[in-house]
Formats: structure tokens, sequence, C-alpha cells
């Protein structure tokens, strides 16, 4: 049944009383109840491939005139693509679809000290990418990411580039359509919309980075069943994407979710974004490398994932800086529990990788002052490979024609 085939419910509408002047109302078009089937049999396809047309009808309610109808543009316009055929007891053998793995997107994953650009087809998996040091100084940054898309997408060799999608460390201001705030990159009122487009002709989507880890979790992770959950990632910084009702929550000007920037102890250490004492500066990456070495060890270029290492070799020092930032991170998910209440909280970040240290100290922690009657959220590390930003990208591009 299609959006236009249903019946209002019994008793939902009553005639106007007798004299009444009746208010005109507006039904939805044709073309809206067109494409809004369209995205549902897309998302299907997406989510359940390979899937056949009869299956397609069952699952969504449509008629099976209909999904025909659909499917055939969908080819049409290389959105899907037919694969294998199926056994049948009897009758017709059933075609199974997928989605078109010709259709790619180029990401971006910009960070303080290294950007990634990545080529990904519609189903989120990688083919190519290149890494570069990321300048300090968006005049030269901007114009070496550019040639670098650029030559990601000579590569394509005629697939269709959907778009770029990129990720930001600090907040997009899309009424304005420029990057304001990236404490840790230090850069401050920059387009880097413009300029791709201009250079290679492509749509380009940016994100917070923690927005993006949201949209990546919901879209490749299946948790499509969880409505209110918070993405905190964890690196040099420490940022908050926030998933309310099923909607990604960006706030009025697109700042929403600026956890990591509350402060935490106002007399505390400074932190990138001017003032002192934040969540990031006492859970961040960073920290745990501030506080290895403030307990006396004399390697002050240690990485993060050294540190890491370091634990497992059974370094005490070591595993007492990563306690310590455990404990922060949890304390400030308090913040994220009184004041959202999700359903469960993702963690994403190098420390997943040591998880069995990380998350018992954390969860104890959220457990610890979660407020009487309340029930304490799940706290699980993401499935990360690294790419998690990465994947998000492709999500943002993609959205536009998926969701409803």
């Amino acid at each position: 049944m299609t959006v236009a085939d249903k019946e209002p419910a019994h008793g939902a509408a009553k005639e106007p009383a007798r004299g009444a002047a009746k208010k005109p109302t507006q039904g939805a078009s044709s073309e809206v109840v067109r494409d809004i089937n369209r995205r549902i049999v897309l998302n299907l396809v997406r989510t359940r491939q390979p899937i056949s047309r009869a299956d397609l009808a069952r699952v969504s309610g449509l008629q099976r005139s209909t999904i025909s109808l659909i499917v055939e543009q969908l080819i049409d316009s290389q959105w899907v693509r037919e694969g294998a055929t199926g056994r049948l007891p009897r009758g017709r053998r059933p075609t199974f679809l997928r989605l078109n793995d010709e259709r790619v997107i180029i990401g971006v994953d910009l960070r303080p000290t290294q950007t990634t650009v990545a080529l990904a087809d519609a189903n989120g998996k990688f083919s190519s990418q290149e890494v570069m040091v990321t300048p300090a100084d968006p005049k030269i940054a901007v114009p070496m990411l550019v040639e670098s898309i650029k030559r990601i997408a000579s590569s394509c060799r005629g697939k269709m580039i959907e778009g770029v999608g990129v990720s930001l460390p600090g907040r997009y201001n899309f009424t304005t359509d420029r990057l304001v705030f990236a404490p840790n990159l230090k850069w401050r009122d920059v387009d880097l919309r413009g300029p791709i487009m201009k250079a290679t002709g492509l749509e380009v989507e940016l994100e917070n980075a923690a927005n993006a880890c949201v949209l990546a979790t919901v879209w490749f992770d299946r948790t499509e069943t969880y409505r209110n959950l918070v993405v905190v990632t964890v690196s040099e910084g420490l940022g908050t994407g926030i998933l309310a009702n099923g909607q990604l929550v960006r706030g009025f000007d697109g700042m929403a979710g600026e956890f990591g920037h509350l402060a935490l102890d106002p007399k505390g250490p400074p932190c990138g974004c001017g003032s002192r004492g934040c969540w990031e500066v006492y859970a961040s990456n960073r920290a745990a490398q501030r506080y290895y070495f403030e307990s006396g060890s004399h390697s002050s270029e240690l990485s993060f994932l050294d540190l890491l290492s370091r634990a497992d070799q059974g370094d005490s020092r070591a595993a007492k800086a990563l306690e310590t930032m455990a404990h922060y991170l949890g304390r400030g998910m308090r913040m994220i529990v009184a004041g959202i209440a999700p359903e469960r909280i993702v963690v994403v970040g190098d420390l997943t990788r040591s998880w069995h240290r990380f998350g018992p100290v954390i969860e104890a922690e959220v457990q610890d002052q979660t407020l009487p009657g309340a029930c304490a959220p799940r706290v699980v590390p993401a499935h990360e490979d690294g790419m998690a930003r990465l994947r998000g990208t492709v999500a943002l591009v993609l959205q536009k024609h998926f969701s409803a």
C-alpha cells in the first residue's frame, strides 16, 4: 500500500458544524508520494541487499506493480543493479537487487595532524586513499586538499562520483557555509566548500566529525533501532554528536554538542578554545600523554598509540595515565546522561583498541552518578578501524537520496 492508498484512522476527522466555513486542505502531491516511496525502496535495498522485488513488496507493503516501476527507475538512474537469481521450488526465479557499487563518493577526514582523502562506493567500501600532513595554514592546506581530491577523482575510471563529504575537527555553520570553530586545528572562519566545488565541479557536504560518526553508526553499524544515542569522539580533542528521536541534532547555528568545551574546572589547564579546564583537556589523547609526562617520563614525544602499547607491556605509569583519562571520560559523560538521557553512548577513537582497560572505568563512573529513577545508558566502543569519520562522510553525501 502506498502512502496515497492509506485510509484515515476511524474517527480521526469530523464533519464541520453546519454553517461553519470549511478550511481548505492540501494533500501531498503525487510527485511527493512517488519520491517518498522511491526513498523507502532505495533504503530497503541498501539495508537488506541482496533482495528480490517480491521481498521488497512484502517488506514495504507497496503493491508489486509499484515496486516494479520504482525498481526500473532506480536501475535506469544507476542507483540499483540486478545480480544473481534465486531458486524456488516452482514459479519464476527471483532476481536479486543490490546498490550499484559503480556509484562512488570521495570522503575527506580532516584532522589537526593529518588529512585522509579516500574513495568509497555506495556501500561504504573503500578502494583507495591518500594521506597527507595537515598544514597549519589553511591557505596552504586547502589547495593541497583540492589537488588530492582531483587525483582521487581522476582515478575513478568512468565511475559516477556522487559528491565529496568532509569530516571536520570543529563546527561548520550551515548559514555562513564556513568552518567557524576548530580549536585544535587553530583555523577560524575558513571557506572549504567553495574552493572544492569550484575546482572539481562536485557537490560538497561538510559536517563536524562527531556528527559524521553519528551518521556512520546509524548507517553502517545497523543501529536503526536506537533513536537516542550520543557518539563521543576521542582523539587530539573530544567531540560529541547527538541523535535525538532519530534526528541528528545540529542546533540553531550548527554548534550543538560542544560538551568537550564545557569546563570541569575553570582553574584547570588552558584549552585550545581559549577557556580553561574543559572536559577535553582532561579526557583527550593529549591529556593522557600529558599525565604520562607529568608522572616523570622523559618521553614527551610519545604518541597515544605508543602509550597504549607501553601500558600493555607493563609500564605502570602509562597504565595510570590511561586510567586517569578513563575516569575523566566517564565523569564528563555524566553531563551527557543528565542532559540528554541517551539509550547508548558510542565511543570512537584509538582508545577502543584497549577497551578492556577503558570500558569498566568509564561505565563505573557513569553508573555512579546516574540520577534516581533514570536508566544508565550502555557505553560501547565503535567497531573502530580508523574509518568511522570517513564512513560518516559517505553517509553525509548519500543521505539526501535515502532519507525520507
